[in-house]
This record gives structure tokens, sequence and C-alpha cells, in this order.
């Protein structure tokens, strides 16, 4: 009689289900720890934006009823002289931002290298961004004054009749993004020499035993170290013109022609109660900021890691 041969039958190893709930809680967790930022960035950001876009297809004076006015509004922001005259000065800041970053990034360079009293230059030229912009208004406002401290310098090198910086329509624009200019540079200025100086020594060791000029180091070893860096400071520098406020409405509130777009968007939703043609005004602004950004996205793309 052949003998009954017992056979067992394998089984697969299942993971226990407290182990598995374990694990699907451990995957929730990042994004419980972010359930409250994001809700805030979309209460006081998402929200109101989508607010303000409504606004912008109304005729609404911030307390009575809204009356839709379809695209009227930005009809009148891009037809009504007003409102493009403070497209126009927006272009002096502009200009100045531009002068800005060539400043910076030529301090940036020069004292990232061995300069006598570098440290003190170094404070000298970021201490104007750590003061409070209220403050520097008011400094610039006495120093630009008729008969303030500039005039009264001028007059010592034989200047007798000083042009008025703040009264002329003419130039008015061009002082005050001047200030904007000393006010602001000592941000890029620390942008470019951290950028700078992040660059490895030995590339530097390699042009110097190479013969390589300070235009030639500068050109094949700084600008391509710092390029994504002066992308971003270009951002930066080209949004902040654009939405210029704190200084010129402190200084003057828009006066002798200085009024910039984010003034005049003030002016009209608080003294003019048109609060529609603000929130278009606004919009406008955003978008253009917006098509900034991706012009320089689409000119300093992300470099992408290969880890292969």
């Amino acid at each position: 009689m052949a003998a009954a041969v017992a056979t067992t039958p394998t089984t697969t190893p299942t993971a226990a289900p407290g182990r598995a709930r374990s694990h699907r809680g451990w995957r929730a967790t990042p994004w419980l720890f972010l359930l409250v930022p994001l809700g805030l960035l979309v209460l006081f950001t998402y929200v109101p934006v989508a607010n303000m876009v409504w606004y912008s297809f109304t005729d609404w004076d911030g307390l009575g009823e809204m009356e839709p006015v379809g695209l009227a509004n930005y009809v009148r922001v891009f037809t009504d002289e007003t409102y493009v005259q403070v497209f126009l000065v927006s272009l002096y800041y502009l200009v100045g931002a531009a002068v800005q970053l060539v400043l910076a990034l030529y301090f940036a360079t020069l004292l990232s290298f061995r300069t006598r009293f570098r440290n003190l230059f170094k404070g000298l030229i970021f201490f104007p961004y750590l003061i409070n912009g209220v403050a520097i208004s008011l400094v610039f406002l006495y120093f630009l004054r008729p008969g303030g401290t500039l005039d009264a310098v001028l007059v010592l090198f034989g200047v007798s009749e000083p042009a008025q910086w703040l009264g002329d329509p003419g130039i008015v624009n061009v002082s005050l993004a001047a200030t904007s200019v000393w006010r602001y540079m000592g941000l890029n200025f620390v942008l470019f020499l951290g950028a700078i100086q992040s660059i490895p020594s030995e590339l530097y060791e390699a042009a110097d035993i190479d013969g390589a000029t300070s235009w030639d180091t500068f050109r094949f070893i700084i600008a391509p170290g710092i390029r994504r860096v002066v992308g971003l400071s270009a951002i930066l520098a080209i949004s902040g013109s654009l939405s210029a406020f704190e200084i010129p409405f402190i200084m003057l509130d828009g006066a002798n022609g200085s009024t910039t777009f984010v003034i005049q968007t003030v002016h009209t939703a608080f003294e003019f109660h048109k609060v529609g043609l603000a929130s278009a005004m606004a919009v406008v602004l955003l978008l253009i900021v917006l098509a900034v950004t991706w012009v320089q996205r689409a000119l300093f793309p992300d470099e992408k890691v290969d880890l292969a």
C-alpha cells in the first residue's frame, strides 16, 4: 500500500493590516503639515485675486451695487491718456533698474577679490537696503528740496542756481528713480556677491595660470557662473520698477508728474471710488509681471541634472 504523501499549501506572506495603515498615515503626514499654509495661501492670495478679477468687469464704487460693464474698464486703461501717461513714468524706474543691476554687478565683482577696506565698502553698499523706506524717503525729501543738502553742496562747487530736483516735472522722475537705485542696489549687490564667491576658486587659479585678463575672467568664468542669479535679479528689478510706489508716494504723492501706475491705482480706488477700474489696472499690472516672468523663464530655463 502506497504511503500517502502529505503536502502543505504554499502561501504568500501579506503585510500586516496595522503596518499598511501606518504606511498610509506616514504618506499623509506631509499633507497635514501643508494644510494650514496652503489654506492661508488660498484665503489671502488666490481668493482676493479672483475677487479682483471679478471686480474689474464691473462698475463699482466699493459700497453700492455692482454693475457689469464687460471690458470697458480695460479699454479705458489702454486708451485714456491719464492712465497711459503713468505707464511712461515707469520707464524712468526701468532705466534706473538697469543702472542698479550694472552698478551692483560691478561692485560685487570688484569686492569679491582682495581689495582694501572691502568689508567696509560691503557694509556701506548694503546698509541702505536695511533702512526703512519711509525714513529714506523723508531723508531724500530734505536732501533734494530747494536749499537742501544737495543744493548747498552744489553751491560750494560754483553752481549758483541748482535745479528744482522735485519741482521740475522734467527731472523729478529722474531724482526719484535715482533714490530708488540707492535704496535697492544693496539687495542685488548681496545676491551677486554670494553667487560670485560660490564659484570654485580652482577656476580663478586656472585663469591666472593661462594668463587671462580681468575682463576674460569676468566674461568666461564669472558671467556664466552667475547667469541664473542675474536672471532672478533682472525679473525682480523689472517687477519692482513697474510697481514703484513707496518712495514717490511718500515724497510727493504723485505731484509734478511723478504719479506711477500703482499710485494712480490707489487714487482711482480710494479717492475717486472707482474700485472696478482700479481692479482692472491691478489685473493689467499682474499680467505684465507674469509676462515678464515668463520671458525670464524662457531666457534662463532651469538646468536639468543628469543622474545617469
